[in-house]
């Protein structure tokens, strides 16, 4: 029996509605399970090229279908991260602030007209379920624990006018004990808080790195003004009081703003708080109930910090956090329980991987996309693509890793991947500043052999395995100087243990640089650049290679290098939009007095905003259907040397931004399969 479950918005990538509540319809995702087993699981912002995407998840349900060989209509059931009600409220809501004819107030009509409109299949509404939004975080992550019996703690944001639950899970049930109504959403805390410190939503695990930065004591009265500890395990949060309070008390900081000792003792009063509240939570609840075990799901449980903390206290024998925590869990919540409705629930296994998203591919087809870009790229084909990729760590390079399926969730775990020495403290600071081009002060994992383990990091007592980087555990005195890169400012980093099981190749990777270097461990942290979501496909892969200061790509069994570009080169590619960009020339105030036509590229998605461009550049990209070679769309311009060197650099930093797209012709590939065919037949 099949279960697709479904997270996400309700408009398609291209099209830009009006806006539902903020924390609610994001982190788009489909997991398709058979017979209670998760056959196929990725976050449409892989595929979309959108952050956090709030938009209908077509090609993640795409990809689950493609994976499993079949067709929607063989799909028993669909299921929903919400409940029918809470939708058709929300629809509601939608039509009054902007009504509109085109949007039912039916949340089943418009789940099955967008199914039907994507996938051309009719879908009969009895295969249609809609589940709670809490409930899908709880499932999701007691079903996958291997546990016969824990408490299970799902806190975010909001969904459905909740902020969270707690519940026993046994069994195959999940019953729930506790509620929170969003007015005590800890996720909203955090962010209400956050936003005074010139962050916003989903920049909440930043301010988590933040934190071993400052002191709690100077705010810890002050954060007292903001929530009150109840009896059995209840607390009151005062969220009306935070921006008063801190406007009054702190210097706000503004995004690109430099950070003050100020900014870094409210982030740890802020983590300190939020701690506070956990414990109280949990302790009730651990002696009440008499549970030994904890699981936890929902965004906030993304908060590895808490996480690591709860793991020394010893207050649970062992814990399990859903990697994929945040929303699109949901949809692996929403298909699990679906799976159980019709007689089909998982199995009592511990989670042990999630490599569950697109295969990067044959490496015959691997071969063909990069090859495609032979003006840029040395390719050499290696059958020891670990030992060189080694070799290139040990003398100092970072690198893009590339291989097999992809990771459902937020962490880079091996398989789309930047990988670099984790002794250099200098490491941390270049791959920050001229790869991932963020803020100095992040910290990056650690991959660690999970044999050697122990020797290098302070594991809590009866835990071994953290395989989903969801655990800050404490780096040995006698190790953190050996490990600058990946030590955070506490003496700790949040792990990864890799098990030669779960992922021969990425193991296999760490265990030839120990050859080197003996050091069983790799700097890992998620391969992306500040603009986008993690790459997913080899085109992902070598866009964010050529445009971020990486020194070497190894995709499947191929070492790729840079090559010096010239000018005939970039004109050789292909520009187009991706779909979620549109082209605007509007009349606006350049100052106070005056108004110009300024060109821009706008997206449609939630804080995408608008990038000024130049007359010219929109000029020639108005002429682009589809996609058009540069040399062409020049050409037709009439454009000198020097004015084209100008639009090319003003492509390369909107590519950068991924507000374009510069890629190798369509036809390219194909001529390259036709040659190596050819070849073959030879």
């Amino acid at each position: 029996m099949l279960c697709l479950g479904v997270s996400g918005g309700l408009d398609k990538v291209y099209e830009c509605r009006p806006e539902l509540p903020s924390t609610f319809l994001h982190d788009g995702a489909a997991v398709l399970v058979r017979d209670g087993r998760v056959i196929a699981a990725v976050e449409e912002e892989r595929l979309n090229r959108v952050k956090h995407s709030n938009k209908f998840p077509s090609h993640a349900i795409q990809y689950c279908l493609e994976a499993a060989g079949v067709q929607l209509s063989d799909v028993d059931r669909i299921a929903f991260y919400a409940t029918e009600a809470y939708c058709n409220t929300m629809l509601e809501r939608l039509f009054v602030s902007q009504p509109s004819n085109a949007i039912p107030m039916d949340a089943r009509l418009l789940l099955r007209t967008m199914l039907t409109q994507e996938f051309s299949a009719e879908v009969d509404p009895s295969r249609i379920s809609f589940v709670s939004h809490h409930q899908a975080h709880a499932v999701s992550a007691f079903a996958m624990s291997g546990f016969e019996k824990s408490l299970v703690l799902a806190i975010d944001g909001g969904g459905e006018f909740l902020s969270g639950l707690v519940a026993i899970g046994a069994g195959s049930e999940v019953n729930q004990l506790q509620s929170f109504p969003e007015s005590n959403s800890l996720g909203l805390f955090y962010l209400e808080t956050i936003r005074y410190l010139g962050y916003s939503l989903f920049d909440e695990y930043k301010v988590m790195g933040l934190a071993p930065y400052g002191d709690p004591v100077p705010y810890r009265k002050l954060f007292e003004e903001f929530y009150e500890l109840g009896d059995n395990g209840g607390y009151r949060l005062y969220l009306d009081r935070i921006g008063p309070t801190l406007v009054r008390n702190i210097q706000v900081r503004r995004k690109g703003m430099p950070f003050t000792q100020q900014h870094r003792d409210v982030s740890a009063s802020l983590q300190e708080a939020l701690e506070r509240i956990v414990f109280h939570i949990l302790r009730h609840y651990r002696e009440a109930t008499g549970m030994t075990r904890l699981c936890l799901a929902g965004g906030v449980a993304h908060n590895c910090t808490v996480n690591g903390k709860l793991a020394y206290s010893g207050l649970f024998e062992d814990i399990f956090v859903q990697p994929a925590a945040h929303d699109a869990g949901c949809a692996l919540g929403a298909a699990l329980m679906a799976s159980h409705e019709i007689g089909q629930s998982a199995p009592r296994e511990r989670l042990q991987e999630v490599y569950w998203g697109p295969n990067v591919g044959t490496e015959h087809a691997v071969e063909q996309e990069l090859t495609a870009w032979a003006g840029h790229l040395d390719i050499e084909r290696s059958d020891d693509v670990a030992g060189r990729a080694a070799d290139w760590m040990a003398n100092g390079a970072v690198i893009g890793w590339v291989q097999g399926r992809s990771e459902f969730g937020p962490r880079a775990l091996g398989n789309r991947s930047i990988l670099a020495d984790p002794r250099p403290a200098a490491n941390k600071d270049r791959i920050n500043a001229m790869v991932k081009k963020r803020e100095g002060y992040r910290p990056f994992a650690p991959s660690v052999l999970e044999e050697d383990a122990p020797e290098y990091f302070d594991l809590p007592a009866g835990l071994r395995e953290f395989p989903f980087m969801n655990f800050v555990v404490r780096v040995h005195d006698s190790k953190r100087d050996l490990l600058g890169a990946i030590t955070h400012v506490d003496g700790t980093a949040r792990l990864q243990t890799v098990s030669r099981k779960s992922n021969p190749s990425y193991w296999g990777l760490i265990d030839e640089f120990k050859k080197r270097t003996g050091i069983p461990v790799l700097l890992n942290t998620s391969f992306n650049n500040n603009a986008e979501p993690i790459v997913d496909s080899v085109a992902d892969a070598v866009a964010t290679f050529l445009t971020t200061e990486l020194d070497a790509l190894v995709v499947g069994p191929f070492l790729v290098r840079k090559r010096a570009v010239t000018l005939d080169d970039w004109t050789s590619l292909a520009v187009s939009l991706p779909p979620y960009t549109s082209l605007y020339c509007v009349r606006a105030h350049t100052v106070r007095d005056r108004q110009e036509t300024v060109c821009e590229v706008r997206t449609t998605f939630s804080g995408g905003g608008a990038v000024r461009i130049s007359d010219e550049l929109f000029d020639l990209l108005m002429q682009v259907k589809g996609e058009a070679v540069l040399r062409d769309l020049f050409d037709s311009m009439v454009l000198d040397h020097t004015k084209r060197e100008a639009l090319v650099e003003e492509l390369r930093d909107l590519w950068e931004q991924r507000r374009v797209r510069l890629h190798p012709p369509s036809g390219a590939i194909h001529l390259k399969s036709a040659s190596h065919q050819m070849t073959e037949l030879a």
